[in-house]
């Protein structure tokens, strides 16, 4: 992968499903209904792994939720995304381009994303959502800097091709730039691909939640 001044990383190497032109970059307001058809599949994973615990159906967030997720600079969202290949892209029966359930909508400008000769959404092959996290004047934790890893997901059409890898190489390098002392996330014990993923990458535990169902 190399780094481009714009603050992008071309993929080169690795992510044989991306093809040229796929970039790791950060998410913007227009990303939105790509980042919702991801959570769901990642909320589907977790609600076949634990139904008693996750929702079927939900949306782990509101629109507005998200927009105000990738604009803040304390929770970073990266995505590697494909240009002009949307998935949530369709048309009504006027031929008019619609976003996820058809709705126009605009971006961060109010400028209208999905009218007459606006470009097509990139593709989003995953995400990071990532949060800064640190606990200044606490009584006993060490004031450090972490880069929390909310949610890693690669969409189910494009795993298995290094989508992941490089997504979590990526959030490494920006951790490393931030000046952040580690790099942290959960893992729940009902997805152990994920957590062999984790693994791979070279994370260990540090932390275990535990339960007794009554």
């Amino acid at each position: 992968m190399s780094e481009t001044d714009a603050g992008r990383t071309t993929v080169s190497e690795g992510v044989a499903a991306a093809g040229d032109g796929a970039v790791i970059r950060r998410a913007t307001a227009v990303d939105i209904p790509e980042l919702d058809r991801l959570l769901r599949q990642v909320l589907e994973v977790h609600h076949a792994g634990r139904p008693d615990l996750f929702k079927g159906g939900a949306k782990k967030y509101t629109d507005d939720q998200l927009r105000a997720i990738v604009t803040d600079e304390a929770t970073p969202v990266f995505v590697m995304a494909r240009a002009g290949e949307s998935a949530a892209v369709g048309a009504d029966a006027n031929g008019i381009a619609a976003v996820g359930t058809g709705n126009v909508g605009t971006d961060a400008a109010g400028i209208d994303a999905t009218g007459a000769g606006a470009p097509a959404p990139d593709r989003i092959l995953g995400y990071a959502f990532c949060q800064f996290q640190r606990h200044p004047h606490d009584n006993i934790l060490t004031d450090i800097l972490t880069l929390y890893v909310d949610d890693i997901c690669v969409d189910e059409a494009e795993r298995g091709h290094g989508v992941g890898s490089a997504l979590y190489r990526h959030a490494l390098a920006f951790a490393r730039e931030s000046g952040c002392h580690n790099l942290t996330l959960n893992v729940w014990s009902c997805n152990p691909g994920a957590q062999a993923f984790y693994e791979r990458m070279g994370l260990i535990p540090y932390r275990i939640g535990m339960e007794q169902l009554l």
